[in-house]
């Protein structure tokens, strides 16, 4: 329902009280689309009475003068003479003015209509996606009356609030900025305006777990390796200096991040280490993975060490770009 917000007007001589007519002008606000009515009470000593906007006469008595259909006067009696405007809008702000005359003197009483709107994100980023390192910078513009003020948060855990207004600032952008980020626009006038920005940060792959095994021979070996970047990583094993595949008792898994290494039958000759590579076009990484004879696991150091051998980083590299 339509709130109505009202301005009392009277003058001296009126049946309720007199008016200080060096008072300043009242002001009255009201929501876009809502009603205003402003009220104007008179008596009958009064011989003439308009409502005017600025200097456009709306009603001379009863005759109207505006061509607007929203403006109507409202006379409950002979002692009212209101004027109310329905689904008020920017324009109707202004200054009105109610113009008495008696036999005696005129007078007149004013009132400032303010019409308030409420916050409305007009131009927001579109989702993003950016390299670990680059500088980002998101944009939320709004409008309304009075001037929103606009907000940003990262959606994650703690959604603490983000140093920014209309431009968002990011330098240098981390994996741990990555995210949905919420700007919010609000001037009190009605519930804040809200919108999301998806972003997405690249990074070069990391090899962030390893697992080892120590079958007997005859059974299977199962070497696992776990990494993690944006775009998804690809993987590869390798013996030494040779890439493995599927076949001759090798199957090769991948699981997303993840990938096995199974080696059915296990035999003397399949101990030993094994090198897991991630790579995505960011960047490479690679760690040893070690199939170990039962009982050797905890004698040997670096299970899990990372390999920066030169070799293997350079025929990853020929591997990626023969396509192999």
């Amino acid at each position: 329902m339509p709130t109505q917000l009202t301005a009392h007007f009277q003058c001296p001589g009126f049946p309720v009280r007199s008016v200080d007519m060096q008072r300043p002008t009242d002001n009255v606000t009201v929501r876009q689309g809502d009603t205003a009515v402003i009220r104007c009470y008179v008596d009958d000593k009064v011989s003439r009475v308009a409502w005017l906007n600025r200097s456009n006469i709306i009603f001379a008595g009863r005759d109207k003068w505006s061509l607007d259909p929203r403006v109507e006067l409202v006379t409950k009696g002979q002692l009212e003479y209101s004027l109310r405007i329905q689904k008020v809008d920017v324009y109707d702000e202004g200054q009105y003015t109610c113009s008495i005359q008696t036999k005696e003197l005129s007078r007149t009483s004013q009132v400032f209509l303010i019409v308030q709107v409420p916050a409305n994100i007009y131009k927001v980023s579109e989702d993003i996606t950016i390299n670990e390192g680059s500088n980002v910078t998101l944009t939320c513009l709004a409008s309304g009356r009075p001037d929103p003020m606009i907000t940003w948060r990262l959606l994650n855990p703690s959604a603490e609030p983000l140093d920014g207004e209309e431009y968002l600032d990011i330098s240098g952008i981390t994996r741990t900025q990555a995210g949905r980020y919420e700007c919010k626009a609000s001037n009190d006038v009605a519930s804040p305006d809200v919108k999301y920005v998806n972003v997405i940060v690249n990074y070069a792959p990391f090899i962030k777990d390893t697992k080892s095994s120590d079958p007997q021979v005859g059974r299977m070996g199962v070497l696992q390796c776990e990494a993690s970047a944006i775009p998804k990583p690809e993987f590869k094993w390798y013996r030494d200096d040779k890439r493995l595949s599927n076949g001759q008792g090798i199957s090769i898994q991948m699981m997303g991040s993840r990938t096995l290494l199974l080696v059915s039958n296990v035999t003397e000759e399949d101990y030993g280490n094994y090198t897991c590579v991630a790579t995505n076009r960011l960047g490479i990484h690679n760690a040893s993975v070690f199939l170990y004879r039962p009982g050797t696991a905890n004698n040997i150091s670096g299970a899990v060490a990372v390999s920066q051998s030169l070799w293997l980083l350079l025929g990853s590299l020929t591997c990626l770009l023969l396509k192999c």
